[in-house]
């Protein structure tokens, strides 16, 4: 569940200073959205999948309901309200393929608890739940209470971070998964490198989750359990990256894929055909148009 964003892509040599305008040499737009992106490409890999958001009564919303029909995503919950607009984003990527994003919220903020209570037999019956922080914080931890009372394994991917999240996220999600700079607001931790990740995933452990993963970008991840409490370094594969917008949301879709559709694999092996998923999706320009499908992977992948 959770948000998506109309998105309009600015591609750059470089990022701009402060106060500075710059040329640029490509535009296009795009679908975007953390739940939105997880979702498709949870879905592209063979996931049957099922949205829960809101968009507004706008071209912008239209089209983002079409293109979640267009990747097979069930959309009976994706909500559409004229109180606000479309969730929008602007992202402006540089030629090394770093990028920064400006979001507005829009209607993904008016997500609601009465929207969650029609979509409860579809949380309470999902093998695995994503969630995130693009609605209001207060709805995804009710739609993790819902998963979780129900049996469902919990994913939460706590993106935009928040310093002061309610401790009750991590003790309602079976597996947390963040980046460096998610990580440093939870923990006041810098992360920068697999050393630093392993002590803040310890941290997560005890707040209550029962597996904490950091994202370290092109060197993979760290992954730490309960089960499995000694910090261990899940490299990636090297590549040249053309645009990494959208990479750990690949990484997240692909993650929630393998819990649901091969819950017995180790996880060790998980996050390294997650790492993989994600290493092809920074290989092209754009965030869903980026991601994936099944038969254009290798098939040991499955």
């Amino acid at each position: 569940m959770d948000g998506q964003w109309a998105s309009k892509i600015f591609l750059t040599t470089r990022l701009p200073k402060a106060g500075e305008t710059i040329h640029g040499h490509r535009f296009f737009t795009g679908f975007g959205g953390k739940g939105a992106n997880q979702c498709i490409q949870a879905a592209r890999l063979g996931a049957k999948t099922s949205m829960i958001c809101k968009v507004g009564k706008d071209s912008f919303g239209k089209d983002y309901i079409e293109n979640f029909k267009k990747n097979g995503i069930t959309t009976e919950f994706v909500g559409q309200t004229e109180d606000a607009a479309t969730g929008a984003a602007s992202i402006v990527v540089n030629s090394e393929g770093q990028n920064f994003i400006v979001i507005v919220a829009g209607a993904n903020l008016l997500l609601s608890s009465d929207d969650l209570k029609r979509a409860a037999h579809v949380i309470s019956e999902a093998k695995v739940m994503v969630c995130q922080l693009e609605v209001t914080p207060a709805i995804s931890l009710e739609a993790l209470k819902i998963a979780h009372t129900s049996g469902v394994k919990t994913l939460f991917n706590p993106a935009p971070a928040l310093a002061d999240l309610d401790p009750q996220f991590y003790t309602h999600s079976d597996i947390i998964c963040c980046n460096e700079s998610e990580a440093e607001i939870l923990t006041g931790i810098a992360v920068g490198n697999a050393e630093d990740a392993g002590r803040v995933g310890l941290i997560l452990l005890e707040r209550g989750c029962k597996t904490a993963i950091v994202t370290l970008g092109p060197d993979g991840c760290v992954m730490v359990s309960t089960k499995e409490p000694v910090p261990k370094h899940v490299p990636a594969k090297k590549v040249t990256a053309v645009d990494t917008t959208g990479a750990g949301d690949s990484f997240v879709g692909a993650l929630a894929y393998y819990l649901a559709y091969y819950p017995s694999l180790p996880l060790e092996e998980i996050l390294m055909k997650s790492n993989f998923i994600a290493s092809i999706s920074v290989q092209a320009t754009g965030t869903q148009a980026s991601y994936p499908y099944r038969k254009d992977l290798p098939q040991e992948l499955f």
